[in-house]
């Protein structure tokens, strides 16, 4: 088991001075223990952005980008000028056995880099404030959240589940796994995918405030709200399920995309 921890210590100290004046870089290198076989990404943080590349090396490579901090002035400080504060912090990477555990705690940082070998793997990647994820260029299963920022996935392969709160999900993939379920959300946003021309699922769809578009040729199986009355203790409920359900290419896993205030559109890669 390695385990790397960078901006800790004296580093913290440094780091939070020079951010005074401008962004700083610090890069930390994590080799696998079994480079060329799959592995295993986890990475999370609560107040940064989040990039993922695949590039042709064998080593993972986490660059942290802190927030510039500039002077300004500050009304909870009686007029005197704001040089420091919430921004710096600490990333630690533990690699065990081919998968590498990234956690950036309540730090904040601009942007955390990680580059990954395209030899494909298992992504677990999100963030909550302060940032969007974006995700390019790898393979493997992905499972990506945010809360307060997008989510882009660009010329992906495999199977991806993506789902934020506020912020558009958009996601770009070249091949896709044809056994694997996939789904995206998101509550203020749009939802905006695109598969392959040969792609083939059932689907659910939902656009509660927005529509849904497609230049996929969908087999629509139900696309009226159903309402349906129950009874209980004496409290009667109606629920309506307005969902679009149908088929793409004759069928196949399942893929739900559902976003609330947004649309979705779901198409067909020329």
């Amino acid at each position: 088991m390695k385990k790397i921890a960078v901006l800790a210590g004296l580093t913290v100290l440094t780091f939070g001075r020079v951010l005074a004046q401008s962004d700083v870089k610090e890069q930390l290198v994590v080799p696998l223990s079994e480079p060329g076989k799959p592995f295993k990404i986890v990475s999370h943080a609560m107040n940064s952005g989040m990039k993922v590349i695949g590039y042709e090396g064998k080593d993972v490579v986490i660059t942290v980008t802190g927030k510039s901090n500039p002077r300004r002035e500050s009304s909870g400080g009686g007029g005197m000028k704001r040089i420091g504060g919430n921004s710096g912090g600490e990333v630690t990477a533990e690699e065990n056995h081919n998968t590498v555990s990234i956690n950036a705690g309540m730090s904040h940082f601009a942007l955390i880099e990680i580059k990954v070998p395209q030899t494909g793997g298992t992504f677990d990647v999100g963030t909550v404030n302060n940032g969007n994820i974006e995700v390019e260029n790898v393979s493997g299963q992905l499972e990506v959240s945010n809360v307060n920022g997008g989510i882009t996935v660009t010329n992906v392969s495999g199977s991806v589940v993506a789902n934020t709160v506020n912020g558009n999900v958009e996601v770009s993939l070249r091949s896709v796994d044809p056994q694997a379920p996939m789904a995206f959300s998101t509550l203020n946003g749009k939802i905006d995918v695109t598969f392959p021309a040969g792609f083939k699922a059932n689907v659910k769809l939902k656009a509660e405030h927005g529509d849904i578009f497609t230049d996929f040729d969908v087999e629509v199986s139900k696309d009226k709200p159903v309402a349906k009355k129950t009874t209980e203790d004496h409290t009667y409920r109606i629920d309506i399920d307005d969902w679009v359900y149908g088929k793409i290419g004759g069928g196949g896993p399942e893929m739900m995309m559902k976003t609330t205030y947004g649309s979705v559109y779901l198409r067909k890669a020329k």
